[in-house]
């Protein structure tokens, strides 16, 4: 359809930009913003990940994008903690969510340590996070100016009694009750991670 230049009244109204509330829960669509940062040594060799200049820390530079209800198509970023020179905290946190990622994209209950779940919470490559959609909890924090922001620094996991609706998949909370447990059955095989396995670096990169 042509548009005329200098006529915007068919131009989208703009949305609005007030705070997400805290707490909310939404699948979500991540993506990973190369920053060109290679470590052999720690098999980084994608170029996924970015090196701060300032502080020596490394991270995946991720924008989150709100795939349905009230605040679909909304956007949202935060990093992921890859290294620090101060410790190893920040690392640890950014495994612990990129786990958390996997589980809920793939379905694996948080205490399933069958060989199937093992094997979803392996990637080759941090381009198997590029894309990658699982339900997140959207929080509020304050930016580097004081001013409030949204971000995202939890994943939801299949032991959620939300999890199941958000994601429309069959409930895998026990009838029983409670949030956590392993599955009353035999440990599913879980569907591999349709991702992106290649460790070459992208395109740009080259």
């Amino acid at each position: 359809m042509s548009m005329n230049w200098n006529d915007f009244n068919d131009a989208e109204q703009q949305t609005s930009f007030d705070l997400i509330p805290k707490g909310t829960l939404a699948r979500v669509r991540m993506s990973i913003k190369p920053g060109g940062h290679d470590d052999i040594a720690r098999g980084w060799t994608d170029g996924y990940a970015t090196e701060s200049f300032d502080t020596g820390s490394v991270y995946l530079a991720a924008e989150f994008v709100v795939l349905d209800g009230e605040y679909a198509k909304r956007k949202l970023w935060s990093n992921i903690g890859l290294h620090s020179p101060k410790g190893d905290t920040w690392a640890n946190m950014g495994r612990t969510f990129i786990r958390a990622v996997l589980n809920s994209a793939y379905g694996v209950l948080p205490s399933d340590l069958s060989p199937d779940a093992q094997n979803v919470r392996r990637i080759a490559s941090f381009a198997a996070l590029d894309g990658i959609e699982f339900v997140a909890r959207i929080d509020v924090e304050k930016d580097s100016k004081g001013e409030n922001r949204n971000v995202i620094k939890l994943a939801i996991e299949p032991d959620h009694n939300d999890y199941a609706a958000l994601m429309g998949v069959p409930s895998k909370v026990p009838s029983g009750g409670g949030s956590s447990g392993a599955p009353a059955q035999a440990a599913p095989a879980y569907a591999a991670p349709q991702r992106p396995t290649s460790t070459s670096k992208p395109a740009w990169a080259q």
